[in-house]
């Protein structure tokens, strides 16, 4: 396909035999193929549309590489910014560059590849613990937070930069949890791990002294602990109304809960249409309204997944399972912390919707205090809103919409002013030109013109000039705007886009286009009277040589 993207679009002849195949080969042995049939020729529908705007993208940047490229051989950072950033397969690249006789520099991409693996894996390397530090050594510790937020416990031993310590001093603060004795030892709990069989508390001593065999009071900052469980049991509600709304293909692909909002990753081949996202809040309300007791039971695996348990991305399972019921729908497997009740976690409201990679999308949303927050922050701005356009909120979308076609009308009439004043100005600035070698030439600032005035207004200079070369520019807000313009006859001795160059080089910036007409900008307006002043001299240098 990457070979013959003229191809793509065929559907018939390729794609939904490939699925027609799939099911006559494999449908036996994989009756889920079978089941989401009508899925996979989504997906592999939404697949070859997005191969063919990245073939569409990356001939143009390549085309654009190649021609500004000097020598006879692709470099390897573009070829390798052709397939990392916009997927633009190597050989297709190699294809092209061998139809215009050019090469490709494998040796270079190759060694930017290598670089782009040596980062991945050193972002992904994590270790909890040192290696020194051995988990077996330990008995398995027990967690106790599903029923209480307090506990007494024992310190088994202390880490700190890899090394095990036998007493720790000192500290900064942290703020999730604390370990202590009495009021003279305090350890901030920043984060919870378990390894293996054991938990590890991770963070920094406040104040005091602790040491490995200590008897310790441990507390779970209980309002971040609510937060949390509020987030990640809507995550489970949330969840079992996606597979409503959109499919059973939808399976979790990563999430992330804190106590301030959940996220959650999921498999899906297109954007969720604002009424699905409707939809979806409705049944999470719904379930948390309808305030049912969250039961929670361990059973061996092959029971949970009779039960109808969903197994969550990322979790590691053993051969006993807690399997956890939120609602009358959302049934998962899940060794996390949860309301006791649907209703506790008050109230849902996604916050956004948006692609991440090819066929996962996200969702962001928020519970309980924050979705409220929200809620009373958003009829607050509407109320706002309402006031200044002078309108009820319910009038407030017609007079939005009243205001758009006005400001439409408004838009047409101002470029049909600007056209005028263009038409006007050319005539007034005609007389301006000086002649060289038999051509007029006119370099000079227009104010409060945009790129499209400047245009125009060189368009109407050229017909009134006969043989010319113009260049007309403004500034505003510290940018600068050039446009350059030659008559067809004299564009092969004086090109637009030097014109418009030379005037943006000195300006701090550059830019391009056809040899009659060219566009450029810059940074530097301070200098924009002076390197307009260069140009009759370039142009009669230019003329002479």
């Amino acid at each position: 396909a990457a070979r013959h993207g003229h191809q793509l679009g065929c559907r018939e002849p390729f794609f939904y035999k490939l699925v027609a195949a799939l099911d006559q080969e494999m449908g036996d042995a994989y009756p889920e193929l079978r089941k989401h049939r009508g899925h996979v020729e989504r997906v592999l529908q939404k697949e070859e549309q997005r191969f063919a705007e990245t073939l569409e993208q990356g001939m143009r940047i390549l085309e654009d590489a190649i021609g500004s490229m000097q020598g006879d051989t692709i470099d390897g950072k573009t070829a390798f910014k052709l397939y990392d950033t916009y997927g633009f397969p190597v050989d297709l690249t190699a294809d092209v560059a061998r139809e215009k006789g050019l090469a490709v520099d494998h040796d270079g991409f190759d060694v930017e590849m290598e670089a782009q693996r040596s980062r991945a894996r050193a972002s992904s390397q994590f270790s909890a613990v040192g290696e020194d530090f051995k988990l077996d050594d330990y008995a398995a510790t027990e967690f106790l937070g599903y029923e209480e937020p307090s506990a007494d416990a024992s310190v088994i031993a202390i880490l700190q930069n890899d090394a095990t310590l036998d007493q720790l001093e000192g500290g900064q603060v942290g703020d999730i949890g604390t370990i202590a004795i009495g009021d003279e030892t305090v350890f901030k709990v920043t984060d919870t791990q378990k390894q293996g069989d054991v938990f590890l508390h991770i963070g920094s001593l406040q104040h005091g002294e602790l040491s490995a065999g200590d008897k310790v009071a441990t507390h779970i900052d209980e309002d971040y602990r609510r937060a949390v469980m509020l987030n990640h049991s809507a995550t489970h509600l949330m969840h079992a109304a996606l597979r409503q709304v959109l499919g059973e293909h939808v399976q979790q692909k990563g999430s992330l809960v804190d106590a301030d909002k959940l996220r959650f990753d999921f498999s899906h081949y297109q954007p969720v249409e604002p009424e699905q996202i409707a939809e979806i809040e409705t049944l999470v309300n719904n379930q948390i309204r309808g305030n049912l007791k969250t039961r929670a039971e361990l059973m061996d695996m092959e029971a949970a997944k009779s039960s109808g348990a969903v197994a969550l991305f990322g979790e590691k399972y053993g051969d006993v399972v807690r399997v956890l019921r939120i609602g009358s729908d959302s049934i998962e497997l899940c060794g996390g912390t949860h309301v006791p009740r649907a209703g506790d976690i008050g109230l849902f409201k996604i916050v956004f919707e948006t692609g991440i990679a090819s066929g996962v999308r996200r969702i962001e949303a928020v519970t309980g205090e924050a979705a409220i927050r929200r809620f009373i922050d958003s009829e607050a701005r509407l109320d706002t809103a309402a006031q200044k356009l002078k309108a009820s909120r319910d009038d407030l979308l017609p007079r939005i919409e009243q205001l758009q076609a006005t400001n439409r009308t408004l838009e047409k009439q101002v470029e049909a002013l600007k056209s005028k004043m263009a038409s006007q100005t050319g005539g007034d600035l005609a007389s301006q030109a000086q002649e060289v070698a038999g051509i007029k030439v006119l370099a000079v600032q227009l104010d409060g013109a945009n790129v499209k005035t400047l245009r125009e207004t060189v368009d109407q200079l050229k017909n009134k000039l006969g043989a010319a070369a113009v260049v007309l520019a403004s500034s505003e807000d510290g940018k600068v705007s050039i446009i350059a313009g030659v008559t067809k006859a004299e564009s092969e001795r004086i090109r637009a886009g030097d014109l418009a160059n030379l005037v943006a080089e000195q300006c701090g910036g550059r830019g391009g286009g056809r040899p009659d007409m060219a566009q450029a900008g810059g940074n530097q307006p301070e200098n924009l009277a002076s390197a307009l002043e260069s140009v009759v001299p370039w142009v009669e240098s230019k003329l002479q040589s």
